[in-house]
């Protein structure tokens, strides 16, 4: 059997480790992600998606370090005498005696075709960009970010207006699809690590809060793509006077204006290029509302300038 560690933290990586979990061919020596951190309203500590995930599968106790810099939890990886480590969507640096320390080394999971979107927030920048193609790539970790040798990439076409909680779980589902192939053919020597191609490479930037505020100078396809790539974090917003106006879904229409002027009902809003047409909105602490519904309570006439 593959002796294997599984790390991970965000639900990205959950439906590939547990289907390495039902699969006979691999023994997981133990699960490593980051420790529970306070949420909701009570901001009592809760566990993450692959904890949870791994106390319900059996796979307990989860090690929950808040670093792996630390030489005595170095050792206790060590000591698992793992073949390979699988990482998705961790979120903490492996230091190079954690990248050599199974024997196979550290196989990442990433959400993109490598070498484009390495980084934080693949899923988000392939959708604000445009792209017309997205998919996941196996590789074994190196010092670099994202930049260690391929093992597999997988393509996913994306439809025109797929929004990123979507295109998260069909990636998901692809690499766990994918991974048991992967990882058997990489283990038994039928697939060897080579380079990143040297074209095409580009940095997928962590998602900063500020990037949701509208700004209507930009081309309406370009916002039109961010409303849909910020879902759910940390959404896209505009405001009328002192009131944000939460933006859901929009579409690209024609129309010329000042930036930020409603230039036609329902609520049309002229943009650096061509309109966005807004379609869903919400004020904070309300329920998203189709625009005529909310527009019923809330009136924002032509020639109203948001901002």
């Amino acid at each position: 059997m593959i002796r294997l560690v599984l790390m991970g933290t965000g639900a990205f990586g959950v439906p590939a480790f547990d289907r390495i979990a039902r699969d006979g061919r691999f023994a997981i020596r133990a699960v490593y992600t980051q420790p529970p951190r306070p949420a909701g309203r009570g901001h009592r500590p809760r566990p993450t998606p692959v904890h949870a995930w791994a106390e319900g599968a059996g796979l307990g106790p989860v090690r929950t370090p808040a670093s792996l810099r630390d030489p005595a939890e170095i050792a206790r990886l060590a000591e698992l005498d793992a073949d390979l480590v699988l990482v998705a969507a961790y979120g903490l640096i492996l230091p190079p005696a954690v990248l050599t320390a199974p024997r196979l080394g550290c196989v990442n999971i990433h959400a993109s075709l490598l070498p484009r979107w390495r980084g934080a927030a693949p899923v988000q920048r392939a959708i604000e960009a445009g792209d017309r193609e997205s998919g996941v790539s196996f590789f074994v970790m190196d010092e670099g970010i994202d930049t260690g040798p391929l093992l597999a990439r997988f393509p996913l076409p994306l439809p025109p207006r797929i929004r990123a909680p979507e295109l998260h779980d069909r990636l998901a589902a692809l690499a766990a699809e994918r991974v048991v192939e992967v990882l058997e053919d990489y283990a038994r020597g039928r697939i060897r690590p080579r380079p990143q191609p040297a074209e095409g490479a580009s940095y997928a930037a962590k998602v900063r809060k500020e990037e949701g505020h509208l700004d209507f100078t930009a081309p309406a396809a370009l916002l039109e793509r961010r409303i849909r790539a910020f879902d759910p974090w940390p959404g896209t917003w505009c405001f009328h006077g002192e009131t944000r106006l939460l933006v859901h879904e929009a579409e690209v229409v024609a129309g010329a204006g000042t930036p930020g002027t409603v230039i036609r009902p329902p609520l049309v809003v002229a943009c650096g290029r061509d309109a966005l047409a807004m379609t869903r909105l919400a004020r904070p602490g309300r329920r998203v509302m189709a625009v005529e519904a909310f527009l019923r309570g809330f009136p924002v006439p032509v020639g109203t300038r948001l901002h």
